[in-house]
């Protein structure tokens, strides 16, 4: 299936970068094998080009290991260790993608996920918000995306087994972009 501007009312071709008081960085994970546990990074950046054709963008972002938050400090705290995302070693989790396409009605955005010093490709499913521009005159880009990744394929493998059988944490990781962009002129 083709993607045409045309067909995406109010597309716009151009430099967009992520306006991080209206975004969101989030991930969650199975926790006690009965319910999730959700964190975000609280700094990140992103800049995204968007191409005349819609399946030529692409995208680059990273997010600052240490300021990942889950409103628990301690284990805010074991989540920069070693046990996980060894902040000190790898202060940075990236992507930069490496191709855009559409499968059916979805719009799929693929790319290199960097994260512990290891690099996986990883699809993230968008679904356009909108365009349109703000009360300051700004044009603003709205979107969401998510994915699910391995954790342990990226080196995160810490676990702790259960009293009643079964591990603290699971392996699935899904990871959620709630973005809202802005159009450089």
């Amino acid at each position: 299936m083709t993607i045409t501007a045309e067909q995406i009312p109010g597309y716009r071709a151009g430099t967009w970068t992520i306006d991080p008081t209206h975004s969101e960085v989030g991930f969650s994970v199975r926790h006690l094998a009965i319910s999730k546990v959700k964190g975000k990074f609280e700094n990140f950046d992103a800049t995204f080009v968007t191409g005349e054709n819609p399946l030529d963008s692409s995208v680059t972002a990273k997010a600052e290991v240490a300021s990942v938050t889950t409103n628990q400090k301690d284990r805010d705290a074991h989540l920069r260790t070693g046990d996980f995302f060894a902040a000190e070693e790898h202060p940075e989790l990236s992507f930069v993608s490496t191709g855009a396409r559409a499968d059916g009605g979805d719009f799929l955005v693929d790319g290199d996920l960097t994260m512990r010093g290891v690099t996986k490709p990883v699809t993230f499913k968008l679904e356009f918000g909108g365009f349109g521009e703000d009360p300051y005159g700004n044009y603003k880009a709205g979107f969401t995306a998510s994915t699910v990744v391995k954790r342990e394929d990226f080196g995160l493998t810490w676990n702790a087994p259960l009293e009643k059988g079964g591990v603290l944490l699971g392996s699935d990781v899904t990871i959620n972009l709630d973005v809202q962009a802005a159009l450089q002129q």
